[in-house]
C-alpha cells in the first residue's frame, strides 16, 4: 500500500497537501471532476463496446438504420456502460487502491480520491437512468430493458456476487460485455433474433481468452487483492490451454454466423479465426517452454501473454468490421 503523501505528490489532480484539483485546499477544479467523473466510465472499454454495436445494427438492417437510431443507440449504449463501470468502480474501490493496474483511478488514492464515494454512486445511477430513458423513449423499450439487464448482470452478478468469489467470474460475469449486439439489434428489428445470439456467443466465448490474457500479465495484482482471477488461482500451463479451448469455440461460433453473413464474411472469418488460433497456440507453447526452462533450473522466458490480449483486441474489430461491410455489400449473400 502506497503512502498518502507519496500518492498525494504523485496522482494527476492531486496536490501536494493531498487535495485532489485544489490548488488552496478549497473547491475542486471543475475540470479535474469532470476529468475524473469521465474516468470512472472506462472510456476505452466502451469503444469497444460500442464497436459491436453498429455492426450488429447493420446486420439487423441488412443495410444501413437510419442516423438517428444509430446516434440513440449508441449515445444510450455508452450511458449504459458508463453506468455499469461507475458502480464496479465505486464497489471495486477497496481492492483497486491494493492493485497498480488500478491505483490511479478517481475513487482510489488512499481515500483522497478526486471523487467522493456518494458522487460516484450518483453519478452511475444518474448515467443508468439516462440510457434507460433514452433508449426506450427514443429507440425502443427491449433495447432500453436489454441495457438495464447488463447494468445488473455485471453489478450483481459479476462485480458483487462472482468477482471476488469465483474463479468463472470472468466467464460468467463477461456475460454483460456481449449485451450491446442484442441492444444494437433490438433497437433496429425490436426483437432478438438468432444471428443477434450467435453474435452474443462469439463475444462471450472472446472474453475469457482476452482477459485471461490480461491476467496472466497482472496476476500478481489480482493476488494482492484476493481476486480468484483464474490465473492466481491456476497455474499458466491451465490458463494457456483453457484458453487454447475457448478460442476454438469463439472461432466455431464465428462460422455459425456464416449461413445469415454470406460466404465473404465467412472467408473473413475463417482467416481471423486462424490469425488468433496461431497466436493461442503460440501462447501455449511459450508456457509450456517457459515450464520446461523452470523445471530445468533456468531462468524462464516471459509467455508474453499480452501480445494475445493484444490481438484479441484487433481481432474483435476486424471481424466485426467484416459483419459491417458485409451487410452492406449486395451481394456474398447465399
Amino acid at each position: 500500500m502506497t503512502s498518502t503523501a507519496a500518492v498525494s505528490a504523485g496522482t494527476p489532480g492531486t496536490l501536494g497537501n493531498g487535495s485532489p484539483g485544489r490548488p488552496d485546499g478549497g473547491r475542486r477544479q471543475p475540470g479535474v471532476v469532470v476529468r475524473a467523473l469521465i474516468a470512472l466510465t472506462k472510456p476505452r472499454i466502451i469503444e469497444l463496446l460500442l464497436v459491436t454495436t453498429v455492426p450488429a445494427m447493420l446486420l439487423a438492417q441488412r443495410g444501413l438504420p437510419s442516423i438517428r437510431l444509430v446516434l440513440v443507440t449508441l449515445v444510450g449504449g455508452t450511458l449504459a456502460a458508463g453506468s455499469a463501470n461507475t458502480i464496479n468502480c465505486y464497489i471495486d474501490r477497496d481492492i483497486d487502491a491494493l492493485m497498480k493496474r488500478t491505483s490511479r483511478r478517481p475513487l482510489v488514492v488512499n481515500g483522497h480520491g478526486t471523487i467522493k464515494p456518494w458522487e460516484a454512486l450518483a453519478w452511475g445511477i444518474l448515467l443508468g437512468a439516462g440510457a434507460t430513458l433514452l433508449l426506450g423513449l427514443m429507440a425502443n423499450w427491449l433495447s432500453a430493458a436489454l441495457a438495464d439487464a447488463a447494468i445488473l448482470f455485471y453489478i450483481f452478478v459479476y462485480t458483487l456476487l462472482l468477482k471476488r468469489r469465483s474463479p468463472a467470474n470472468i466467464v460468467i460475469g463477461g456475460a454483460a460485455g456481449c449485451f450491446p449486439v442484442l441492444v444494437g439489434w433490438a433497437a433496429v428489428t425490436g426483437t432478438v433474433s438468432l444471428p443477434a445470439v450467435v453474435l452474443f456467443a462469439v463475444i462471450f466465448l472472446w472474453t475469457p481468452p482476452h482477459f485471461w490474457a490480461l491476467a496472466m500479465k497482472f496476476r500478481k495484482d489480482y493476488a494482492a487483492a484476493n481476486v480468484p482471477m483464474l490465473p492466481v488461482v491456476a497455474s499458466p500451463a491451465v490458463v494457456a490451454r483453457k484458453i487454447l479451448w475457448y478460442s476454438y469455440a469463439m472461432v466455431a461460433a464465428t462460422l455459425a454466423l456464416v449461413p445469415y453473413s454470406g460466404w465473404i464474411y465467412g472467408v473473413f472469418a475463417a482467416a481471423l479465426g486462424a490469425w488468433f488460433l496461431v497466436e493461442a497456440h503460440q501462447l501455449n507453447a511459450r508456457v509450456a517452454a517457459a515450464d520446461a526452462d523452470a523445471q530445468a533450473g533456468s531462468v524462464p522466458a516471459s509467455p508474453a501473454p499480452m501480445r494475445l490480449f493484444h490481438l484479441s483486441i484487433a481481432y474483435l474489430t476486424l471481424l466485426f468490421a467484416a459483419v459491417a461491410v458485409t451487410a452492406l455489400i449486395p451481394w456474398g449473400h447465399w
